[in-house]
């Protein structure tokens, strides 16, 4: 078989030093022997195409980023949201870190689209009541529940529809295993992308659309307080840190401004009994689109609930075992899946794209993660529904 000539041997350790993989592990997770690896590395003829398209393929990079010479400028390869993730958690596993690249991909398909239907790539998103006046959390959550048009009864979806409006991405984790999915054993809640034109929130499908609904919000909060990307797992949710609890007060009064725990029949409420909590919540919980733990918090900050007593609650869920998540649907209604996973601006503009022939049926299949081509048109016929 003939060995491709030219293979830049610094790339490829560049490669295995942005992941954190040794040689030996490389040649155990690709399958290629590694003497072979260790001859390309000398600068030998000896990688052919199928083993350099598993390097790129393992690598998540092009086949002609190992033919290029010269170093590599990090800066070209990843973006600075990217890097910023990166130095916020070093330990993120490869599989997360090749989510955020596609993520970043996805946007910019997003505005190519969008530039070639003559719609603009650069629209403001933010809004100016925060740009003038710097609040502190509690008060630009009041802002934000205005600048969205948020109102109680709202599902996870209305929420998510709202601040897409306003020109932000919001993508779920798909519920079955694939490309956009964060595994369920992955401690990874969410992450914001901040840009200066369509910003992506990124959201892991949870049990409940409440959890989903906080993880949205809380990522949203990065964005408008922070203006910087963050990645958030299930320990930023209750860190001390100055950003998290800034993002959780923010989500917090979003969901649930005081107003909504006035609300509240506080002299039924069960006291001691932290098992009974759930059961006294569930109601206000599902009409405010929230789970009652993010109830609790909010009257723990505001002097309804001892501390103590959400503490006890705490240790009373996480003793509770893990209900495994339930299959959304399956092939059945894998046409619907795009629209949970990228929404419906994205998946809107994808289709808008197609029916005026600016990318083929086969380039749209690509965009809407390589959906079938007969459940893109169940999908198409449901795009005036969209």
């Amino acid at each position: 078989m003939d060995k491709i000539k030219g293979v830049n041997p610094s790339r490829i350790l560049w490669c295995c030093d942005d992941l954190g993989v040794s040689v030996e592990e490389l040649a155990q997770e690709t399958g290629i022997a590694l003497a072979t690896l260790e001859k390309a590395l000398e600068g030998k003829e000896a990688l052919s195409v199928k083993q350099l398209q598993k390097l790129a393929i393992h690598f998540n990079r092009g086949l002609l980023f190992f033919l290029e010479e010269g170093p590599v400028s990090e800066g070209r390869v990843h973006s600075v949201q990217f890097r910023t993730l990166n130095n916020q958690k070093p330990q993120l596993s490869r599989r997360f870190r090749t989510l955020v690249e596609r993520t970043e991909r996805q946007r910019l398909t997003y505005l190519s689209l969008r530039e070639d239907l003559g719609e603009p790539v650069e629209p403001g998103w933010y809004p100016e009541d925060l740009a003038m006046n710097a609040p502190q959390p509690e008060q630009a959550a009041q802002l934000a529940r205005t600048w969205l048009g948020l109102q109680p009864g709202q599902s996870f979806a209305d929420m998510r529809a709202a601040v897409e409006a306003k020109n932000i991405l919001v993508f779920l984790s798909n519920g079955y295993a694939g490309q956009w999915q964060i595994p369920k054993e992955s401690p990874i809640r969410g992450f914001s992308l901040y840009f200066d034109s369509f910003p992506v929130i990124f959201i892991k499908k949870q049990q409940s659309e409440g959890a989903q609904a906080f993880t949205m919000m809380h990522e949203l909060g990065h964005l408008l307080l922070h203006r910087e990307s963050f990645v958030d797992d299930e320990d930023d949710f209750h860190s001390h840190s100055a950003n998290e609890v800034a993002a959780n007060w923010f989500a917090g009064n979003l969901l649930v401004p005081e107003r909504f725990l006035e609300k509240l029949d506080l002299k039924s409420f069960p006291g001691d009994d932290v098992t009974a909590y759930d059961r006294f919540l569930e109601d206000d919980a599902r009409r405010w689109c929230v789970s009652p733990e993010v109830i609790l918090r909010r009257m723990m900050d505001s002097g309804l609930l001892p501390q103590e007593d959400y503490q006890a609650y705490r240790r009373w869920k996480q003793s509770l075992p893990v209900i495994e998540r339930q299959s959304s649907g399956g092939s059945r209604y894998r046409f619907k899946e795009p629209v949970r996973v990228f929404g419906k601006s994205y998946v809107g503009t994808v289709l808008d794209a197609l029916h005026e022939q600016r990318i083929t049926l086969a380039r749209a299949s690509s965009y809407l993660d390589n959906l079938k081509i007969a459940d893109l048109r169940q999908l198409e016929d449901t795009h005036a529904a969209i």
